[in-house]
């Protein structure tokens, strides 16, 4: 029994490190479960919000900010912080909410609050209870003393949730007297935390949780199920809930519990892999020593050898130079050959003048001759024994350890993306997380500098963003990993292709004609769907030969005047008919305002049939551009000159749908987003004001690209 009584003790002891907020790296207070479902004081999440909005408008050098507050650990604003700031406060309009992004100080990984905000959270109830009975058991030696009594107080045996005070077992008596209203509150043991412990919706304030959303994997009420953002998504009771998570937590305890004696063997293992890393660690740095130890001596004996025969050249040269000197000075007067010379020309003899003067003639000759072309006997330049490093000291920067087993990355052109920025993603196709950290290299393909320089950046994971890229260009990517001082061979070169004009962006418009009964959007206004409802059964039920249903149109929240712009977005594959493109204001107007409920495709002059109708307005200049997609596939509009065979303008759909507006030369085309290829192009009339347009017939999904930098994480549930 004694074990017993100690065993929650033990326990509490042990678990203090899993009740530590990882942002302030104190015991939590209040503590708000995040998406990612890590915890975090509410104090935290108030002070990270404030100090990433304060830090993305103040100058990058500056902390002074951060040293505002004790509790908050925030360190000084990076660019990546920033750029997710940015990204985070899209300013289109005021109607337009905005999104709260920051980094979990768990798991580091973005977190987006959504339009609520710190609002949208759950506290963690039984992380608050834990923490507090970690408190009690931490303040065992200090008793709590009653609120009431008299001085000097008693200590406290119990506490009342309703009154929110600890009362000894004499005062309980009196303030809660048997048959009064006041004996039948809450009372539990001493405690200091007298919050009410009721989950209410974040999103219905007065409500409390009694559901389960099994899709969102979270608590909520039943005003979320009956018209919110829940209405369609499968529930189960709260209680079916709880039973399952606990028979799963259950099991897992049992199973760790179980694998107890594993658990120790498998610590006292690593204790000696522990030991034979530390030996094998150094005896590796003695290696490597040994090795530069080597270079150094290669070094130092290259040093030697080009240092003697400088000295040498030196002093031949000197040498040289110095017997000129002398030669010359003997061309001065009364010194030398002119002294010489001149007593040899006080001889009267002339047999004896002769012999002598003519060697002296030529002397004499050869000396005149060297004062009209002087020459040095020897160069001051010692160019010829400069050392040329460029290539020694550019493989000494790549000096590693190389090592033909570590596994070589190679990109996925699928996963990457060019859009406002790169998304770059590699994997192993051999091993998993072969490598700790990737150095991704980029350069831009020109044919005017074909030895372009590569620009490199580091990255901690198999993605990288790249932000400084030029529109409507070509860029070879490559990437290699390193394991400590251990790097991989280079991956194959990979070449993709940015927009051909700056990024538009935009969401859809929920207010300017959009139906809600047949097209529903996401809370972001990223995405949007149709689905067939009544109004589709109804006119399926009028007309006996055949229903025609009308085009559903959703335009963006933005319009474009000038300028050359560039977006793209996803169309589902099970989508029956849908129409992209642009049209102006007042081609929106009419669209937007005169709609039909049943009607012939005859009747709408863009829609796809082979009528004719489209062809007639081929070569007019019209205030809107549309493009059929429909079954996977991607129709051309006909020319009025094209056969009739209509195979060759018929596409495969491509996974990422790009459009491209050119607002000053009034042209609109459509691209393969993935490869930025250009599939068709025409002019249209820009004289008014142009939105990106889109139209939904049937079954149909339109997603737009988000920017890619702004990655949103899919958390795993087991539940």
């Amino acid at each position: 029994m004694e074990g017993d009584r100690l065993e929650p003790a033990v326990t509490i002891k042990n678990i203090e490190r899993e009740l530590i907020c990882p942002a302030c790296k104190e015991l939590f207070t209040h503590p708000l479960i995040l998406p990612c479902q890590h915890s975090i004081c509410h104090k935290c999440v108030k002070e990270i919000l404030f100090f990433t909005l304060e830090d993305s408008f103040t100058d990058l050098g500056s902390e002074s900010s951060n040293q505002s507050s004790p509790r908050i650990r925030i360190h000084s604003p990076s660019l990546d912080r920033i750029d997710r700031v940015n990204r985070s406060g899209w300013k289109r309009n005021s109607l337009t909410p905005r999104t709260t992004i920051f980094p979990c100080p768990g798991c580091r990984h973005d977190v987006d609050l959504g339009e609520r905000g710190i609002n949208g959270l759950f506290r963690n109830f039984t992380l608050e209870t834990i923490v507090e009975r970690y408190r009690q058991a931490a303040r065992a030696a200090t008793a709590i003393m009653c609120d009431v009594c008299k001085p000097p107080p008693q200590e406290s045996t119990k506490s009342c949730m309703d009154c929110s005070a600890s009362y000894c077992n004499e005062c309980f008596k009196i303030h809660h007297p048997w048959g009064t209203v006041k004996a039948q509150h809450e009372y539990v043991g001493p405690t200091t935390n007298f919050r009410p412990k009721i989950l209410m919706c974040p999103e219905h304030e007065m409500e409390r949780v009694n559901m389960y959303c099994e899709i969102c994997r979270r608590p909520v009420c039943h005003l979320c199920k009956l018209g919110g953002s829940h209405a369609n998504h499968r529930v189960t009771t709260m209680s079916t809930a709880y039973k399952t998570l606990k028979e799963k937590l259950s099991k897992d305890i049992e199973y760790l519990i179980s694998k107890e004696s594993q658990v120790k063997g498998q610590i006292s293992e690593l204790g000696l892999l522990m030991k034979e890393t530390e030996c094998n660690g150094e005896r590796a740095k003695e290696e490597a020593s040994n090795n530069f130890d080597k270079l150094f001596d290669v070094l130092e004996e290259r040093r030697s050898a080009a240092l003697r025969a400088i000295e040498v050249s030196k002093n031949l040269r000197l040498e040289k130079l110095q017997t000129q000197i002398e030669e010359y000075q003997g061309l001065l007067e009364n010194n030398g050959l002119v002294g010489y010379a001149q007593e040899v020309l006080k001889e009267t003899d002339q047999s004896c003048f002769v012999q002598t003067a003519k060697q002296l003639h030529v002397r004499i000759q050869k000396a005149t001759e060297s004062l009209k072309s002087f020459r040095p006997a020897a160069q001051t330049s010692f160019e010829d024994y400069v050392v040329d490093i460029t290539k020694q000291e550019e493989i000494l920067g790549d000096l590693s350890f190389y090592s033909s087993g570590l596994d070589v990355p190679e990109i996925n052109e699928e996963k990457s993306r060019m859009y406002n920025k790169a998304l770059i993603c590699w994997e192993h196709l051999v091993k998993e997380d072969s490598a700790d950290t990737y150095i991704l290299e980029y350069r831009k393909l020109n044919r005017e500098e074909e030895n372009a320089t590569w620009q490199e950046t580091e990255a901690c994971s198999k993605s990288k963003v790249i932000s400084d890229l030029e529109n409507n260009s070509s860029y070879a990517f490559r990437v290699r990993g390193y394991k400590g001082s251990i790097c991989s061979p280079w991956s194959r070169e990979v070449i993709l292709h940015t927009p051909a004009a700056p990024v538009f962006s935009f969401l859809f418009d929920d207010k300017c004609g959009y139906n809600s009964e047949r097209l529903m959007l996401n809370p972001r206004r990223t995405s949007v769907e149709s689905r067939a409802g009544f109004p589709l059964l109804l006119g399926a039920e009028r007309i006996q030969v055949g229903c025609y249903t009308t085009l559903d149109y959703i335009i963006g929240d933005t319009g474009i005047t000038k300028g050359k712009h560039f977006w793209a977005f996803h169309v589902e594959s099970y989508s029956y008919l849908v129409k992209v493109g642009v049209a102006s204001n007042t081609k929106l107007q009419e669209w937007l305002h005169n709609p039909r409920d049943v009607t012939s495709p005859r009747y709408e002059q863009d829609s796809g049939h082979d009528s004719g109708s489209e062809d007639t307005c081929f070569d007019s200049s019209q205030p809107f551009t549309l493009i059929t997609l429909g079954m996977n596939k991607f129709f051309i509009p006909k020319a009025p000159t094209a056969p009739k065979d209509s195979a060759n303008r018929i596409l495969p759909m491509p996974s990422c749908i790009g459009i491209c507006l050119d607002c000053d030369r009034g042209k609109v085309g459509f691209y393969d987003a993935d490869h930025m290829k250009c599939l068709y192009e025409r002019q249209v009339d820009c004289s008014g004001t142009m939105y990106p347009a889109f139209a939904l017939m049937g079954s149909a999904g339109i997603h737009l690209e988000e920017a890619i930098a702004a990655k949103y994480l899919e958390y795993r549930d087991d539940m």
